[in-house]
């Protein structure tokens, strides 16, 4: 989208404002199908540093996504948890991820999760 659908930055800025993780969207964006639930941008940043601090690989990277402060004002972003990318009749992964995607770069939406068939 040229311009970001100001009803989806309202879902985003009350998801962020409420601090609720139980709000259930679909999203396209750049060919992929993205469903699952949003989280406030924090309380995204705070699951992705854990994650990463409990590797071994990859724990300097956890400091990345807690030296940034949380700006405030409109969202630019949409932050899933608990996510998959619909491919097919599959979610990847069937774990669900974490997943940040511009509202810049949704190009349809709707309210709710697709399911789908991973058999």
């Amino acid at each position: 989208m040229s311009k970001p659908d100001e009803l989806l930055v309202d879902v985003a800025a009350l998801v962020e404002s409420g601090q609720s993780n139980q709000m259930s969207l679909t999203v396209v964006t750049s060919g992929a199908v993205i469903t699952g639930r949003l989280a406030p941008e924090a309380v995204w940043k705070q699951r992705v540093s854990e994650v990463l601090t409990d590797s071994a690989r990859l724990a300097e990277f956890s400091t990345t996504f807690t030296a940034t402060p949380r700006r405030d004002g409109t969202p630019t972003h949409l932050h899933f948890h608990v996510a998959r990318i619909l491919q097919g009749t599959v979610g990847i992964p069937e774990t669900g991820g974490m997943y940040r995607v511009s509202i810049a770069d949704v190009s349809a939406w709707t309210v709710g999760d697709f399911s789908y068939s991973d058999h």
